[in-house]
């Protein structure tokens, strides 16, 4: 599934840097969707980029508790709301 990120204003996970925090508002591909949810990233849900690879794929992020690791292809799927804090 290909996302226009520019579209609307809005705001993707893979668009945050290491240390940025934001808000799950949702998971857009239903494929992963299932496997994400178990792990803790429900809408709602707190996350924080903890690390990010050379070009930026993977990234580390870390929500309900755990540290999980994401293509840059499936971070682009989960739209966020960005937060400081």
């Amino acid at each position: 599934m290909i996302l226009n990120k520019k579209s609307k204003g809005q705001l993707f996970l893979d668009e945050l840097r290491t240390g940025e925090s934001a808000i799950i508002e949702e998971i857009m591909d239903t494929n992963i969707c299932i496997k994400l949810i178990e792990m803790g990233c429900l809408p709602g849900e707190l996350v924080l980029v903890r690390m990010t690879a050379p070009f930026r794929d993977p990234i580390a992020i870390e929500v309900s508790g755990n540290l999980i690791s994401l293509r840059k292809s499936e971070a682009r799927t989960i739209r966020v709301k960005h937060i400081d804090l």
